[in-house]
């Protein structure tokens, strides 16, 4: 997954970014210790007690690693059916299964609460990290102060570190071991420090939110923070469809302005038969073209891009969580041949010699790069289902 994009989306949605957040970047580099009394000085100002905050930031050290990995951090190449086959393994399905059961009531509680269905809460617990087993070995103390005091993002990085000492001040986290991610993401469910403070939920009753430790905090904030995102109770994420041979492929992607019913009068059929939010906006997926996997994506399916801007793991999520609730496995269909790495780089450079934005030259099939790609399969007569082959290269 993109920690890069898991941070774009938590800014945006904080106000970090908002209004003067880009007019004044917070200080950042130079001498460490005079960094550190500077980031106690806002701490305290802001209501932080002397003692958390020295607490929070004794002995906190520049972690090399971190920033390698910051440098260094990509996008999976994967197609959909290969990273979904990968992260919505039977094991996994199992264990979510026992999860569900386990959990029964705290889950009843957070859709109680929230409005949010278990399998949705469920499945990005597994997907972040197998349910709690894999949580990262970076200290999230030290983390924090390195990308703070880094000085490519600090507008991102140093609110996180001023939630962290609230954190400390509140009693839920010790600096001096608590561990998570590399990007300072903490928890079962890999949230940030911010978004901790903001949402999180003491589900087990103890006077705390524990996110490492305890599944029933995990489950109750994981459920308020989608909540929060945007989620509405009731309504679908993402549905399972077949579709015809002949469709108005340009249509198909995001913002086509569709109802799920309108796809619906075109011959497109969900697998499971249910009709019911056909009045509901629908986007028609093909995350590998007209003759692969095919979904139909309502409003709800906008808290995956919040929380994760990777259109193949939204939409492995989204599935992962339709499973969880009972769907049967997606149709794998017969995709046409893809473009390897080096082709689809080659695909970019053309594409952008032409005046599309498709960002960087990366081999990543990103939003940019698909609109781009369906703009001149209709140039070339062909079914402008947003999935690059062989052929539209060979075209251009």
């Amino acid at each position: 997954m993109s920690i890069a994009s898991r941070l774009t989306a938590a800014a945006l949605l904080s106000g970090l970014m908002a209004g003067s957040a880009f007019a004044q970047t917070p200080p950042c580099g130079g001498d460490l210790n005079t960094f550190l009394q500077g980031v106690k000085a806002e701490a305290v100002k802001n209501g932080a007690s002397v003692e958390a905050a020295d607490k929070a930031l004794a002995g906190a050290q520049i972690d090399q690693k971190v920033l390698a990995r910051d440098r260094a951090q990509g996008v999976f190449k994967q197609t959909f059916t290969e990273f979904s086959s990968r992260t919505v393994s039977k094991g996994r399905l199992d264990q979510g299964k026992k999860k569900l059961q386990e959990y029964a009531n705290v889950f009843a509680r957070a859709e109680k609460d929230y409005g949010v269905a278990p399998g949705v809460i469920a499945a990005f617990w597994a997907m972040e990290t197998d349910f709690g087993a894999f949580q990262g070995d970076f200290n999230t103390r030290n983390a924090l102060v390195t990308l703070a005091h880094d000085c490519r993002r600090p507008e991102l990085f140093r609110p996180q570190l001023l939630a962290l000492i609230t954190m400390v001040q509140h009693g839920d986290l010790d600096p001096a071991t608590n561990t998570g991610a590399w990007a300072g993401e903490i928890g079962q469910v890999q949230m940030l420090p911010k978004d901790i403070v903001a949402f999180g939920v003491d589900g087990d009753g103890d006077g705390h939110v524990a996110l490492k430790t305890s599944a029933p905090d995990a489950i109750m904030t994981a459920g308020r923070f989608i909540q929060h995102l945007g989620f509405k109770r009731g309504e679908p994420w993402i549905q399972e469809v077949t579709v015809p041979d002949n469709l108005p492929w340009e249509k198909s992607g995001f913002d086509s302005g569709m109802t799920a019913g309108d796809w619906f009068k075109l011959g497109v059929k969900p697998r499971d038969g249910n009709t019911k939010f056909a009045n509901l906006e629908g986007e028609l997926v093909l995350p590998q073209g007209r003759k692969g996997p095919a979904f139909i994506t309502y409003p709800n399916f906008g808290i995956y891009l919040e929380w994760n801007k990777s259109f193949i793991y939204t939409t492995s999520a989204a599935y992962f969580a339709t499973r969880l609730e009972g769907a049967e496995p997606y149709l794998k269909g017969d995709p046409e041949p893809g473009l390897n790495d080096v082709q689809m780089k080659e695909l970019q450079t053309k594409l952008k010699a032409k005046g599309y934005d498709v960002g960087d030259i990366d081999g990543i099939l990103g939003g940019g790069t698909r609109d781009a790609v369906q703009k001149e399969q209709l140039k070339h007569n062909m079914p402008a289902d947003g999935w690059p082959t062989p052929a539209l290269l060979a075209a251009l």
